[in-house]
């Protein structure tokens, strides 16, 4: 798993807003689990959102396949 410490706001690249309509509104499976462990990562690095991590953590492992 990578680690995010270091990861400037300049740094990421965020999707155009451009044609947002056309978006999905649902995550691939793959980009849920992606996100399921960035959220453990920051409930396991403590800080002041960690509670806040946690509850997304049971909200999100409660709604998604395992992987297989």
């Amino acid at each position: 798993m990578d680690s995010n410490e270091d990861l400037e706001l300049d740094e990421i690249d965020f999707a155009s807003l451009e044609g947002v309509g056309e978006r999905l509104p649902l995550l691939t499976l793959d980009e849920a689990h992606n996100l399921l462990d960035w959220l453990r990562d920051v409930v396991t690095d403590g800080g002041p959102h960690a509670p806040a991590a946690g509850r997304w953590v049971k909200e999100l492992a409660a709604r998604i396949p395992s992987r297989q």
